[in-house]
């Protein structure tokens, strides 16, 4: 092994350490990964950067663009209202849910085809009387599958196909991935919607009638009129026991008390941390006459700064219906437009305010909204709520005008689970943005242009047609994705350029494979599932494909089936909940927990295993 070998082998080891290890975000390791090949002279500065200019970056960022505009113009809305069955049974539904999110995610960003069918799923889980987690599950999974048709269909076919073409064969066609990929897919969708389902934990026993989004911990403060000042702690205990609610914490004087001891007595303007289910929180608080925090503090704020006094409301009641809170205002002569409510929202991967607390966000003073609640199924946070970092996954009820809270899902990455209507806004616009994508598909799979210019040349036409407003063009592409992918590429080619992808794959044939092109092929395709499943898959790709590329060549076989088996297997990211976005996006509104992954997503990569293989070497024989 020579230097430059062990060099980058200590870096891959390491850059993957950080990727399992989590703490630290994909774009930043790879950042660091790139940085720290430069230092050690890998690679030269001046080719640093090149990586971001690749055309499977700027496809990718097209791309998500074009996404945002299926989007925003009520596209994919039309095509919803249309497919799915009124009155029918699970298997049906599940059947044309998950096939319609498996089509959408083969032409868009299949994080935002998820996110567009989430409210659907939890509408038709309350009409099937079933948990939420077994319609969002197998939704997640069919959208995460029907990346695997098309090269545009997810970020790794389109790193698939970059090496092919800088490995001179040339780059894959827009639907080279379609012959495997779409039986893939298809037997997958039909084990999920026919058995699969029945897989997923059912944390729920009976029937829902409406969206259970499990506990949340809420912060409430005792009023002097309070039934419960002058309580002692046990006896409140006793009343919500009635109501499968506890205290968790208490807050005197700006101490927080962890573990209140039974014997302690409650007085007016403590604050009681509350870890209560969103259907019995408000017959709490008006039984025992304690009011939401968050709604006091911003009173109070109000009545400091004038400048904000539109954001104020005073509540007399606040009562449950189905799925969300109506909040009352007293003020009876507010109109209608700034009536407040209160709206369940489920913090995406992607989204800005992770990692963010409502406090660093200044949620009241600046957006004028309330954090009144997070629910993070599995654990129970023991920080002030207003202090609270938020994470993926995470469920939070905010209050404030309806204008304000659809601005803060938009802006911040946040899918809103209250019941909607689907809104078109324009139909002129929603046949423009399909036109165009489809125009932009076509470009690339014909070979009229190549697949950066096609989408390039589709975001262009997007804007200028107005479909998308340009200062949303930036907020429309996964900045952290392009990040990761331009500082990869040139990462995975020193892989490639010094013959440690080779000493990788020679190891692997002489210790595992023994010479047996289709335990070969078998190997590569289960080693990426298996990646995939704990890193982002697009760098999962990128560390895979030089490997691939190499044990085809130690093989003497076609690299071409070594590289669709890494395609396949990065898009299979079905054990856990961090091995995919749309896996994190329905941890809470699942009410999952990291170890309920496996029991639909084993037995369904062991059917892609299947599946899979035998295609592989039909349509791209070694």
């Amino acid at each position: 092994m020579t230097t430059n070998q062990t060099v980058i082998l200590i870096i891959l080891v390491f850059t993957m350490a950080m990727f399992l290890w989590g703490r630290w975000r994909h774009d930043m390791v790879a950042v660091g990964a790139l940085l720290a090949c430069v230092l050690t002279g890998l690679i030269a500065a001046a080719d640093a950067f090149t990586g971001f200019g690749h055309p499977a970056v700027i496809s990718v960022a097209c791309i998500l663009i074009l996404s945002r505009s299926l989007q925003t113009s009520g596209a994919v809305n039309v095509l919803v209202r249309h497919t799915l069955p009124k009155n029918a049974g699970p298997t049906l539904n599940l059947v044309a849910l998950v096939g319609l999110g498996a089509v959408l995610s083969g032409f868009m960003n299949n994080v935002g085809a998820m996110a567009l069918l989430m409210p659907v799923a939890i509408q038709l889980a309350e009409r099937l009387e079933l948990p939420p987690g077994r319609i969002l599950m197998p939704l997640a999974f069919g959208t995460i599958l029907g990346g695997m048709t098309t090269m545009i269909g997810t970020p790794p076919n389109l790193i698939v196909s970059g090496f092919r073409a800088q490995s001179g064969d040339g780059s894959f066609g827009m639907f080279d991935f379609t012959p495997v990929g779409l039986a893939v897919a298809l037997s997958g969708v039909i084990f999920i919607a026919v058995v699969g389902w029945r897989l997923v934990p059912m944390r729920k026993q009976t029937g829902i009638e409406a969206f259970e989004t499990g506990a949340y911990i809420t912060e409430v403060r005792v009023s002097d009129d309070s039934k419960v000042a002058g309580m002692i702690l046990r006896e409140l205990e006793a009343i919500l026991d009635e109501h499968d609610a506890q205290v968790v914490g208490l807050v005197r004087n700006e101490k927080h008390l962890t573990a209140p001891r039974a014997g302690f007595k409650i007085l007016a303007k403590d604050i009681l941390i509350i870890e209560a289910e969103v259907d019995t929180l408000a017959h709490i608080l008006s039984n025992l006459g304690l009011n939401l925090e968050e709604s006091n503090a911003q009173h109070n704020d109000n009545e400091k700064d004038q400048n904000e006094a539109e954001h104020a409301r005073r509540y007399d009641d606040i009562k449950v219906s189905n799925k969300k809170f109506d909040a009352v205002a007293a003020d009876e002569e507010s109109s209608q437009s700034d009536e407040i409510i209160l709206m369940e929202f489920v913090v995406r991967p992607e989204s800005t305010i992770s990692g963010r607390s409502a406090a660093d966000m200044r949620l009241r003073t600046r957006y004028g909204l309330s954090l009144l609640a997070v629910s993070r199924e599995g654990s129970r946070t023991k920080t002030r709520l207003r202090t609270l970092k938020i994470q993926p996954g995470d469920l939070l009820l905010l209050q404030g005008t309806a204008e304000v809270l659809a601005e803060f899902a938009a802006d911040f990455g946040c899918v809103p689970l209250a019941n909607r209507e689907l809104h078109i806004p324009d139909k002129r616009k929603a046949l423009i943005a399909g036109g165009i994508m489809a125009a932009a598909v076509c470009g690339a799979a014909f070979g009229l242009l190549p697949a950066a210019i096609s989408f390039a040349l589709g975001v262009l036409a997007a804007m200028v047609f107005h479909i998308i407003a340009p200062r949303a063009i930036y907020d429309a592409i996964d900045w952290p994705v392009i990040v990761l992918l331009g500082a990869l590429i040139p990462v995975a080619g020193v892989l490639e350029s010094t013959g440690m992808a080779d000493l990788v794959a020679r190891f692997m044939i002489d210790n595992i494979v023994q010479g047996h092109a289709i335990m070969g092929l078998a190997l590569i395709l289960i080693i990426t599932m298996f990646l995939s499943d704990l890193m982002n898959n697009a760098a999962t790709a990128a560390v895979m494909c030089p490997i691939a590329i190499g044990t085809a060549t130690a093989l003497g076989v076609n690299a071409d089936s070594f590289l669709m088996a890494v395609a396949i297997g990065a898009s299979c990211a079905f054990l856990t909940p961090i091995g995919h976005q749309n896996n994190t996006l329905i941890l809470g509104p699942g009410g999952f927990r990291f170890g309920d992954y496996w029991q639909l997503g084993l037995p369904l990569e062991i059917l892609v295993i299947v599946v899979s293989i035998p295609l592989l070497l039909i349509f791209w024989p070694l």
